[in-house]
């Protein structure tokens, strides 16, 4: 068993990271030919149990070669929960249809009404993408509309763990469940 990699700071913005990162290039490409699948696979578990947070991918290196492989770890995409997570995106498809917006737009109005004191931050690199997330502000969900969502999506309907237990998460907190917080 590896040591436990600790964590550092990136620059003065308080980013932090595993004190050391995975280079992914010679998973997929170079340095010999492309490795068997199931061990890179084992390498990315080994690595996150180690605490390993920092993976370099690059398209360089086949396009999305090593992001296909490093979500193929994540245990919500594996085949035992993706036909039923399948499931819940078709439900989540058919009210963004009836909303004319897409499912990303649905999620993040989703977010937006949750209250005034919340504010998603999707990422994006395209400028069409952004262009979709900032028109999710104009999607208006009604009462019934979000009771219809979270009940496609609460915490026991999705199969698979988004993160490993190494990261720390919500679930990891002592926030309050919402059911006990008072309007004001």
């Amino acid at each position: 068993m590896a040591a436990k990699v600790g964590r550092i700071k990136l620059g003065s913005q308080g980013l932090e990271v595993s004190a050391q990162g995975l280079g992914c290039m010679g998973m997929s490409a170079f340095y010999g030919p492309p490795k068997p699948e199931q061990d890179m696979i084992a390498l990315i578990h080994h690595a996150i149990d180690s605490g390993i947070t920092f993976f370099d991918t690059s398209d360089v290196y086949g396009p999305f070669t090593n992001e296909i492989l490093l979500g193929k770890y994540l245990p919500r995409f594996q085949p035992e929960n993706l036909e039923h997570n399948k499931i819940i995106f078709e439900h989540v498809n058919e009210i963004a249809i009836r909303k004319g917006c897409t499912p990303s737009q649905l999620a993040l109005a989703w977010v937006h009404h949750q209250g005034k004191d919340v504010c998603p931050i999707p990422g994006t690199t395209k400028i069409e993408n952004f262009n979709q997330n900032v028109g999710a502000l104009s999607v208006k969900l009604t009462l019934e509309e979000m009771a219809e969502l979270e009940s496609f999506a609460s915490e026991d309907s999705v199969k698979g763990e988004r993160y490993t237990p190494s990261v720390s998460t919500w679930k990891d907190s002592d926030t309050p469940p919402l059911s006990s917080w008072k309007v004001l």
